[in-house]
């Protein structure tokens, strides 16, 4: 392959204390109930980022057919995963908050009102659109935001990953990441001051610079109309020492590990990080050949790089995925071209895929 292309956000990896418990709650709350694969096994390759030594995990990738990004739920099952040793606040430094995609924000409000969740009041963003933000059970915040686009519509409140919000110590450093190389090329605001609407966040009545980046092109590839459209808003606190939120602790520990995307032309990918100062700090290519990391149910690629604060980004090619699962078919993408999307009912059978509560 001649060229790279990053297709979208895959998914955002989730850190917790047991996977079914927490994706019990994440399928109630953001409907991602299509599970992609689920495994118990050893993650031998990001000896970086876990103490220098393999670590057993169970990790489960969870899609919603209404579109956006999955959720990799992930819990080490041979150590406690640690929680941060402080409360991490608005600008600290790393993933802070997921952006879950909705229609119709108002009405996904009143069913998380409902459900008794823990939400923010109901107020406008920089771009005058009504969002809200919510805690999980585990001290993680998501923010639902204004989507405008759904793959299917299945009645749910929400889509699933629309973006995410990074604490940054310097932003036009971070652009040099976030901009140039996974091509957010796209301001829709910079602004610098106090906010209202993050009043109710732990650190939110401070002040800050914020730039919300968005991408000019059309996204392309295999599972593209599903993943969608997508942002990342980097936040710059101006009136206090940011901390980074993963201060010594492993990659997978409580929290938002890491932000994925899919990708194609990993060898390229690799060269162009490398000579923009972001080697691979983790690459599956290294040790495995060409076909690919095995992840039980699905096989690809994977590397990570880490921007100039430390986040972890994490690049997936995939050249296998579950189709009709219980039948034993997976779809084989290596032969596919790169920019061909899949079509839409062959997309669409991921939905035989859903995890039911009798199946648990």
């Amino acid at each position: 392959m001649s060229e790279r292309y990053i297709r979208g956000i895959q998914q955002v990896g989730i850190g917790v204390l047991n996977v079914r418990e927490a994706w019990k709650w994440y399928r109630e709350a953001f409907g991602v109930d299509i599970r992609i694969f689920e495994e118990e096994a050893m993650a031998g390759l990001m000896l970086p980022y876990t103490g220098g030594k393999p670590q057993k995990r169970h990790a489960a990738l969870a899609l919603n057919m209404q579109g956006g990004g999955g959720f990799e739920i992930w819990n080490y099952t041979e150590r406690t995963p640690q929680p941060p040793s402080f409360l991490p606040g608005f600008g600290d430094l790393g993933i802070f908050l997921v952006k879950i995609k909705s229609l119709d924000v108002a009405a996904a409000y009143k069913y998380h009102q409902t459900k008794g969740y823990d939400v923010s009041p109901l107020t406008a963003d920089l771009s005058q659109m009504p969002h809200y933000f919510i805690r999980d059970p585990y001290g993680n915040y998501f923010e639902v935001v204004k989507g405008d686009s759904y793959f299917m519509d299945e009645k749910k409140p929400t889509g699933a990953v629309y973006g995410v919000t990074v604490g940054v110590s310097d932003i036009e450093k971070s652009k040099s990441v976030y901009s140039d190389i996974l091509g957010y090329n796209k301001i829709a605001f910079d602004k610098t001051g106090t906010f209202d609407d993050l009043a109710w966040l732990p650190g939110g009545n401070g002040k800050f610079r914020r730039i919300l980046l968005n991408h000019s092109d059309y996204k392309k590839g295999s599972f593209s109309k599903l993943l969608g459209a997508t942002q990342v808003e980097l936040v710059q606190a101006l009136d206090r020492a940011p901390r980074l939120i993963y201060e010594n602790r492993f990659w997978g520990d409580l929290g938002f590990i890491h932000l994925c995307f899919d990708v194609s032309g990993m060898q390229i990918l690799r060269e162009e990080c490398k000579s923009k100062g972001f080697p691979f700090t983790v690459d599956s290519m290294a040790s495995h050949d060409t076909e690919g990391f095995d992840m039980g149910e699905a096989a690809g690629h994977f590397s990570y790089i880490a921007d100039p604060d430390s986040t972890l980004i994490e690049f997936v090619e995939t050249l296998k995925v579950p189709v009709f699962k219980k039948f034993g078919i997976y779809l084989n993408l290596k032969k596919r071209h790169h920019l061909n999307s899949l079509p839409d009912f062959v997309v669409k059978a991921l939905r035989f895929n859903r995890f039911k509560e009798s199946n648990e």
